[in-house]
């Protein structure tokens, strides 16, 4: 039986590189992104033809929509599309999310911060809150997965970068707690958290520190070279199978050996 995956963050970068993951491990997925701008944040977002161009590669197995991480009706609308467009859901992986920053945390807007924390940490509550019901109804042997991206972020501190180091912290918190929750239902929750990649994101922090482009962000790395959105996707891929099922509460590192301590 084929598997079903929503896909939140889907219309580019690391969302786009996981869709097109999970479509070639034999998932249908449903493919969600906002397509719009949000006012405090600095830097364009998805386009509705991002999200065209994705789902027009993958024909039948993948299904648009749009949809706000920020809104449990739009993440209820998510799930309940899953499952009366496949027949079903058994995975629900949070990539969408932005930064914003670039000063000190007194110096940062309440808007900006709002703005950081709703997409990366209310949007990986509600797409929970609106799949979990449904993983756990299936059954304790049909390998639920939850995964949510967080950052290199999520384990260590950036300068001018504090709304979005602390969300991404809270991310990893969130899904250890929700990892625990499911636990005896046999539903799996973990994090991964990709060092500089290229995206997006990576070039709205360059913006933020002045750099001519995410490529100087390399030299953070002991690999010496950026991560691509694919190396990210393959890690939350796996989380997804069956393979991974003695995995939960994990934050998995793909940051080319960033935080290694």
């Amino acid at each position: 039986m084929n598997r079903v995956a929503i896909v939140t963050g889907a219309a580019r970068g690391i969302g786009a590189a996981t869709v097109d993951a999970l479509v070639n491990d034999g998932y249908r997925v449903v493919a969600v992104d906002r397509c719009r701008d949000i006012p405090d944040i600095p830097y364009a977002l998805a386009t509705p033809a991002d999200l065209e161009a994705l789902t027009t590669r993958h024909g039948d197995h993948v299904l648009g929509l749009v949809g706000d991480v920020r809104s449990a009706t739009d993440m209820r609308l998510a799930v309940e599309t899953a499952t009366r467009h496949f027949g079903r859901l058994d995975a629900v992986v949070a990539c969408a999310g932005v930064v914003a920053g670039g000063a000190p945390l007194w110096e940062i807007s309440d808007a900006t911060w709002d703005a950081v924390w709703s997409v990366n940490v209310l949007g990986v509550r509600r797409i929970i809150d609106a799949a979990a019901t449904t993983l756990i109804a299936n059954g304790p042997d049909a390998n639920g997965r939850i995964v949510a991206v967080a950052s290199a972020a999520g384990s260590m501190g950036l300068r001018h970068l504090a709304a979005y180091s602390a969300a991404k912290h809270a991310v990893v918190g969130l899904i250890r707690g929700v990892a625990m929750d499911l636990a005896e239902f046999s539903v799996t929750a973990n994090v991964v958290s990709p060092g500089s990649t290229r995206t997006a994101i990576l070039e709205a922090s360059a913006q933020i520190y002045g750099l001519e482009s995410g490529e100087a962000f390399a030299s953070q790395q002991p690999i010496n070279r950026l991560i691509t959105p694919e190396e990210i996707a393959a890690s939350i891929a796996w989380l997804c199978t069956p393979s991974s099922s003695a995995v939960t509460g994990a934050d998995v590192a793909v940051d080319g050996g960033m935080t290694v301590r």
